[in-house]
């Protein structure tokens, strides 16, 4: 299959796939609440004559089928749906419509680009051996138990032979894939910390137990686990990013409530961190009198790890499409459930650049100002499209 040909079909049908996204910039939705998204995605995947399913483990799960000739391996593309709690602030013509909802990660352009890539497939389906999965999760953004898993106990893996997935990142130019072998995303664990102490007044600390001041020493004691108890080599990021207490200056309050991730990309690391952060938290609550309950959110995802050989022939098929840049990146401490459709078969996620600083699209996913390089999505269209034909072995090495 001719990489060429193949971007100058999806040149054909680059506005429509733009005004895809845009349409769904527009109706942001936020995790299980895909419900107008996955209908657009139904009613377009039908209108190609596409084998259609709504509801495959949560009810705006949508998988369409592309079906060729016997012998060819399964693979599976997946594209996220779900937008998040932010206000728009990008002054765009199809800003969101939403009040305090937006496709501030870019699952607008996701979605937009597998459907291009569903097109593109159909125009060659008589080519097509094996199978071609097209998946459009919800609840990528929970970070628990999210719309990968529900969908795997579906069976939407069932099968298949290879997954692969897109996501566009702004740290990226506009039309650079960006990938590496083995891990390439963190796993993404939340903790919370609620100290429970005795209340009282400002003036007579030593007559309460201050969940203020424990809160104090919890914080600056959890650095050290980055510092005293991980090896240096190995990625790990702690951050405590909510500290809630109090009402008023003279009052000592009964408790206060702490909120933090931990991002890991070894599962040794991750399960010492979780061990300290608990010792820890107890052992000076303890100290002070205080009591302490620790709680991590159940169903954090695992590390997103690429499977080794697959990337590198990933990279090779991406390398050969007229325009775009292949280069291997450094791991990021964002977390994703892509990685659960990778402990289930061989694949790779890889970054699209959308980043274009003459035309001001500077600023990172999940800022109320993010925005993509829409001439960049019909590169991802083509490289969804070439490694399906790749990996069902309709394309020869």
């Amino acid at each position: 299959m001719d990489a060429k040909k193949i971007l100058e079909e999806a040149q054909e049908i680059e506005e429509e796939i733009i005004s895809l996204r845009r349409k769904i910039h527009e109706n942001p939705e936020l995790s299980y609440q895909e419900f107008e998204t996955a209908q657009l995605v139904r009613k377009y995947l039908e209108g190609l004559g596409i084998e259609t399913k709504v509801g495959v483990g949560l009810p705006t799960a949508v998988v369409g089928v592309v079906r060729g000739k016997e012998g060819g391996e399964t693979v599976a593309l997946r594209a996220d749906m779900d937008a998040l709690p932010v206000s728009e602030e990008t002054n765009l013509p199809f800003s969101s419509r939403r009040p305090g909802v937006m496709h501030a990660c870019g699952h607008d352009a996701h979605v937009a680009m597998l459907l291009g890539a569903a097109k593109l497939l159909t125009k060659h389906a008589h080519e097509l051996k094996g199978e071609v999965r097209l998946v459009f999760q919800p609840a990528e953004e929970d970070g628990g138990r999210g719309g990968a898993l529900p969908m795997i106990e579906a069976g939407v893996m069932e099968g298949v032979d290879y997954v692969f997935g897109l996501h566009v990142m702004s740290r990226y130019p506009s039309g650079t894939f960006a990938t590496r072998r083995g891990p390439l995303m963190a796993a993404p664990d939340s903790f919370r910390v609620e100290v429970i102490g005795r209340g009282g007044h400002g003036s007579a600390p030593h007559e309460t137990v201050d969940p203020v001041y424990v809160s104090a020493l919890i914080v600056t004691a959890l650095q050290g686990i980055r510092t005293r108890l991980i090896d240096p080599l190995k990625p790990f990021v702690l951050s405590v990013t909510s500290i809630h207490s109090g009402t008023k200056d003279n009052i000592i309050p009964d408790r206060a409530m702490i909120e933090g991730t931990i991002r890991t990309l070894h599962d040794d690391v991750r399960k010492k961190a979780l061990e300290s952060l608990q010792r820890i938290v107890m052992s000076i609550c303890e100290a002070y009198q205080a009591q302490c309950q620790v709680k991590f959110k159940e169903d954090a995802y695992p590390v997103t790890v690429n499977d080794p050989e697959t990337t590198d022939e990933v990279m090779k098929v991406l390398s050969e499409i007229p325009g775009a840049t292949v280069q291997e990146t450094d791991p990021v401490m964002g977390g994703e459930d892509f990685s659960r459709f990778l402990q289930r078969a061989k694949g790779a996620f890889v970054f699209l650049g959308v980043r274009n600083e003459e035309r001001g699209i500077v600023y990172p996913n999940h800022s109320s100002k993010f925005t993509v390089d829409e001439g960049a999505l019909k590169l991802g269209a083509v490289a969804l499209t070439l490694l399906a034909l790749k990996f069902t072995k309709t394309w020869p090495s």
